[in-house]
């Protein structure tokens, strides 16, 4: 297969502006328009588009510290969810130079194709340090060369941002569906087991990824994605060995029934929660959660399980994290980041049930965390 083509069109001004009044001045490299989201930055070196697949990024622009994104291109089978749930790119460079034998089509056509209004060409790193020192900001980006540099700032300020919104809704599927798809054996990074054949895992679908779902085949699971409405009655009903609780986008706070839901299924059968998951748990327990300044997104964090000492390089995308001073005696924190000391791990310590905050499933990211699947698997009984 020849690789895509990038196009040679002449530049496309495009401006990117915080609420804090600053303006960011690049060139547009996705759809046209004018896109008005919460700006996070994200310190993922490679895998560009199963962070942009990944729906726990609704409602969020992204910007990428790498200095050079867009290199392999986009292929048909790296995505980790059905669409791009984001707002908007920033990038620093947009590599002119596609080089995968895989790629089917460049990064900004794949943006154009999916109306992704992004921009690229300006300063990451004074973006990234003023996000560090500000926390995360609302911004907009537009490609409207008739929107006032004021109007835009506006736009950015008084957008009502993404606290107390229920962004599962958009993201979660609508029918429950069967998995079936193992991890590719060409990509499988650690020793697949079939000790799992025959165990049934009901999935709630708060924005899964869909490495979740092939890391459980992998092992030989029976898989059934059920959307996020699925009442307790009804999952249950599906004779399940084991639920999971997936990632997914927005406040924790502003999901309610999914929370008594959770609370309903606790101690009936074996419960373990990733990312969104986990908060929904900690919630479910007693436990409440806080929203963090500028929130973990990328493939290089250090979590430390504190049973063991172990540290696993993992990856994350989460705003919010449990506080673990909410949480009842009964229920203990396994594991914190290192970077910040924040929860990143619960286990009840007499129910079958632990969550962890970050990614285990990776897609992309580092493989450390992969025996997080194996130990639901011994919960069930695998």
């Amino acid at each position: 297969m020849s690789s895509p083509t990038p196009s040679h069109a002449a530049p496309r001004p495009a401006r990117l502006a915080l609420e804090d009044g600053s303006l960011w001045f690049g060139h547009a490299i996705g759809a046209e328009g004018t896109t008005v989201g919460e700006v996070v930055f994200n310190t993922s070196l490679t895998g560009y588009q199963e962070i942009l697949t990944d729906p726990s990024y609704a409602g969020q622009i992204v910007v990428m510290t790498a200095p050079q994104i867009g290199n392999t291109g986009i292929n048909a089978e790296d995505s980790e969810s059905r669409g791009l749930f984001l707002r908007g790119l920033v990038l620093r460079e947009l590599s002119e130079v596609v080089s995968n034998w895989r790629a089917a089509r460049t990064l900004s056509d794949w943006l154009v194709q999916h109306g992704i209004v992004a921009i690229a060409d300006l300063d990451t790193r004074a973006l990234t340090r003023r996000l560090r020192a500000r926390g995360s900001l609302k911004g907009a980006i537009s490609t409207d060369a008739a929107l006032r540099d004021e109007a835009l700032v506006a736009l950015a300020h008084e957008w009502p941002g993404l606290d107390g919104v229920d962004l599962v809704q958009q993201v979660s599927c609508h029918e429950p569906y069967p998995w079936h798809d193992a991890t590719d054996p060409a990509w499988a990074y650690s020793t697949e087991s079939s000790a799992a054949r025959g165990l049934h895992v009901v999935v709630y679908d708060l924005g899964v990824k869909y490495n979740t779902l092939r890391r459980l085949a992998a092992r030989g699971c029976t898989i059934t994605v059920v959307p996020a409405t699925t009442s307790a009655d009804e999952a249950l009903a599906l004779a399940p060995d084991g639920i999971l609780l997936s990632n997914g986008p927005g406040d924790p706070a502003a999901l309610p029934y999914i929370v008594e839901t959770t609370r309903q299924l606790i101690g009936r059968l074996p419960l373990v929660g990733i990312c969104m998951g986990h908060q929904i748990l900690g919630q479910a327990l007693g436990g409440t959660v806080y929203k963090l300044k500028f929130g973990h997104h990328g493939g290089n964090q250090p979590v430390q399980a504190l049973a063991t000492g172990r540290v696993e390089i993992s990856a994350h995308n989460h705003n919010f994290a449990v506080d673990p001073q909410s949480l009842p005696p009964e229920v203990e924190v396994s594991h914190i980041n290192l970077n910040d000391g924040c929860c990143e791990g619960l286990r009840h310590k007499h129910l079958p049930l632990l969550s962890v905050q970050y990614h285990p499933e990776a897609g992309p990211g580092p493989h450390d965390a992969d025996p997080f699947f194996d130990e639901f698997i011994r919960l069930m009984g695998g």
